[in-house]
């Protein structure tokens, strides 16, 4: 058998595994990456005491460090697979990626999905050591250095599977979800709408992991839903990645300038009511997503959202 043939193999069986460990809800809580562990802890334990099987959380510039988040948010909580959504591959080689994950699944009973992902210029260029080019050549690169990589292990299992480094890829449009398919688990999208997640699982095939973040916030009145919608994504619509993605699917300049219209609030943010929000994120499910990373945009008061978690938990079992 080829070595192609033989990662399709292994990549097949991966898939069936993780998605099952997956499940078909996740918890997505962007406030992982900047709140303090003593925040964060209990905000893992209890997506952990609501049912979600997996916890996504990201990393930025500046903020916390992907893999030392992952040990504690790990530490925290004793079931729930903690996924990093994403570890920006600009911030780390691909031997130290993966040796950080086969320590953190050594340690935490395999309980980590490494997420990889090309990030942005902003969060790039300023660290002043690397510069934001080719990043889909950047990225098959890196998932290469990860399977070629040597893994001395005291037990001799360097050839066994469970060796191998499990990865997702964030990815938008078809360059990288073709890495995503041929390299990796799947795809984990980001800010994308149901359309987007149809033509994702189209590029991908049936087998690869598709599991899309999508953006919540219970609130009725759809001007106060879209104002703290359009608060929470402010940033995202000044990234060309996500410019080019949602120009891709179909939105114009117009739909992304001044905050976004409604049209495209809309799409990337499900509000009103618990049943109006879950019926929005099942739209996914329908359009050939394996899994829903269910972020919801917290307040001051409740900065990683749980109160919005708890409202979704009892409707999504």
């Amino acid at each position: 058998m080829t070595t192609t043939g033989a990662l399709t193999m292994a990549l097949s069986d991966d898939r069936a595994r993780m998605r099952e460990r997956m499940g078909t809800w996740g918890a997505w809580i962007g406030a992982l990456t900047a709140v303090p562990a003593d925040m964060g802890r209990p905000a893992a334990r209890r997506a952990e005491e609501l049912g979600f099987p997996c916890l996504w959380y990201p990393e930025g510039m500046g903020v916390r460090e992907s893999f030392s988040n992952a040990a504690v948010l790990l530490g925290a909580t004793e079931r729930i697979l903690v996924a990093s959504g994403i570890a920006n591959v600009w911030a780390r080689d691909a031997i130290a990626a993966a040796s950080a994950s086969r320590t953190l699944n050594d340690s935490f009973g395999d309980r980590f999905l490494l997420g990889l992902g090309v990030s942005h210029p902003p969060q790039v260029d300023p660290r002043g050591t690397t510069t934001y080019l080719k990043p889909v050549a950047k990225m098959r690169e890196y998932l290469g250095q990860i399977e070629r990589g040597a893994f001395d292990s005291p037990d001799g299992t360097e050839d066994d599977a469970e060796s191998r480094v499990l990865t997702i890829i964030a990815a938008l449009r078809p360059p990288m979800l073709e890495v995503a398919r041929d390299l990796s688990l799947g795809a984990h999208p980001y800010l994308v709408p149901v359309e987007h997640t149809a033509r994702a699982r189209e590029i991908l095939g049936a087998d690869p992991i598709l599991a899309v973040e999508h953006k919540a916030i219970i609130e009725p009145d759809p001007e106060q839903a879209r104002a703290r919608a359009r608060a929470g994504i402010a940033w995202y619509l000044g990234i060309d990645n996500y410019k080019r993605n949602l120009l891709w699917m179909g939105y114009t300049e117009e739909d992304i300038a001044d905050g976004g219209s409604d049209r495209l609030i809309d799409a990337l943010v499900a509000h009103g009511d618990a049943e109006t929000v879950v019926a929005k994120l099942r739209g996914h499910l329908e359009a050939g997503a394996d899994h829903v990373a269910i972020q919801p945009l917290g307040e001051d008061d409740d900065p990683c959202g749980l109160r919005i978690l708890e409202e979704l938990a009892p409707l999504l079992r």
